[in-house]
């Protein structure tokens, strides 16, 4: 009878792709091997605290690699850490996060199980929250857990290590974290239907999935593979993607945006991109870069491209299209878009405190520098005043910040 899946080679050569980290590559092609010989797929699960409301770019890295497993014919488990985001992922974190409430998280969580289906295939995952089993533990359940790791241990951690060398605070509760999430791979292993092979993370996560790995040794169970993948950096080409920090792409916003914020990004940053949000071929995105780094292909078609693939994935082909039509007329031609928003205001303001209300600039300082180095038009003439007051109108201003903020702003007495 022929096996279900690929060749284990082939497998491998697509789970691997953008991987960071796998512990171990013998320990998943011996899995692999057993799925081949058996018929019965492997289980991969990754978590994902309901800690904001909206999926981002950087989020599908981890749900595309997770769709390669399916891809493969393997299970997913879309585990929402409904429990642990009341603890706070203190991955990369330089202070404490905030707790949320049960309200909060209750709210993100039904978000991210509407958005998750538009990368994953909704026959081959399974959506869990780990409140499950994590909730009915109960303090002793807790102190019992706390009991099977060393504070050393804990410690070797790379973010508490330089949090507590820079004499940062780091809350009790954080130290909790890795160890919770570990019990998540225990149970779900445990049950007949869940199981855990695989656990997957971004870089950021390696310590906990490994905690993982020791936890199900010391019960007896077979050990997860632990797989990571980069952190995506975000528009601004410095720092991970982030809605805090505004340099992200959310999975639902229209596809104007998502087009014309893929075209800001750094022509360096393509390469990244094509490799982690597309699948497009490794030896193809190199034959690419080679091609623009020789002069012989122009960097803006191959960005136009990625945009278009990644509309395309969100909203469909003709969406892309419209997008790219849409951002040729505004950016290339010096068009207005078709819809502004229209922000109402007192009038008689300083243009500077009027940008920062609007939100067209993050205050009124960054508003200042982008006056006065012209990039700030009202009603198609550049702005040179940054205190000028404007006046109210009966008819709206139209504002324009930059090549791709645009605004209709009316102003009453």
């Amino acid at each position: 009878m022929s096996s279900p899946f690929p060749p284990v080679d082939e497998q491998l050569a697509l789970l691997q792709r953008g991987v960071v980290d796998l512990v171990s590559e013998e320990d998943l092609r011996r899995k692999l091997e057993r799925a081949v010989a058996t018929g019965v797929p492997l289980v991969a699960k990754a978590g994902f605290d309901p800690s904001a409301p909206d999926l981002h770019l950087g989020h599908t890295v981890l749900l595309r690699k997770m769709r390669h497993f399916q891809q493969l014919g393997h299970r997913v488990v879309f585990l929402i850490g409904d429990f642990t985001a009341m603890i706070g992922d203190p991955s990369g974190k330089k202070a404490t996060r905030p707790q949320l409430s049960r309200e909060e998280i209750d709210a993100n969580a039904e978000t991210y199980a509407r958005q998750v289906y538009r990368i994953l295939d909704p026959e081959r995952t399974e959506i869990r929250y780990n409140s499950e089993w994590l909730a009915p533990m109960g303090a002793e359940g807790m102190i019992r857990l706390a009991g099977r790791w060393t504070l050393a241990r804990m410690m070797e951690r790379d973010d508490f290590r330089t949090r507590f060398q820079n004499n940062q605070p780091i809350s009790i509760h954080e130290l909790l974290y890795p160890l919770v999430q570990a019990k998540d791979s225990v149970e779900m292993a445990k049950r007949a239907d869940l199981g855990c092979d695989v656990e997957l993370g971004g870089h950021d996560q390696i310590f906990n999935l490994l905690v993982g790995r020791g936890l199900m040794k010391d019960e007896g169970l077979e050990p997860q593979v632990a797989l990571t993948v980069p952190l995506l950096v975000g528009l601004d080409g410095h720092d991970k993607m982030s809605k805090s920090l505004g340099n992200a792409i959310a999975v639902e916003d229209p596809p104007q945006e998502i087009y014309g914020r893929t075209m800001s990004i750094p022509d360096s940053l393509m390469w990244e991109w094509y490799l982690l949000l597309t699948d497009l071929e490794e030896a193809e995105i190199a034959r690419r870069r080679r091609e623009v780094e020789a002069g012989r292909l122009h960097p803006k078609g191959i960005k136009q491209e990625l945009a278009r693939r990644l509309v395309t994935d969100y909203h469909g082909a003709a969406a892309a299209r419209e997008a790219e039509a849409e951002f040729e007329r505004v950016f290339a031609g010096g068009g207005v878009p078709d819809e502004l928003p229209e922000i109402a205001l007192a009038g008689g303001q300083p243009l500077i405190t009027l940008l920062a209300e609007a939100g067209l600039a993050p205050s009124r300082n960054e508003a200042r520098r982008l006056v006065e180095q012209g990039a700030v038009t009202i009603d198609g003439e550049r702005a040179s005043a940054p205190l000028a007051p404007l006046a109210a109108r009966a008819e709206p201003y139209l504002v324009k910040v930059g090549k791709r903020r645009f605004a209709r702003l009316r102003l009453g007495g």
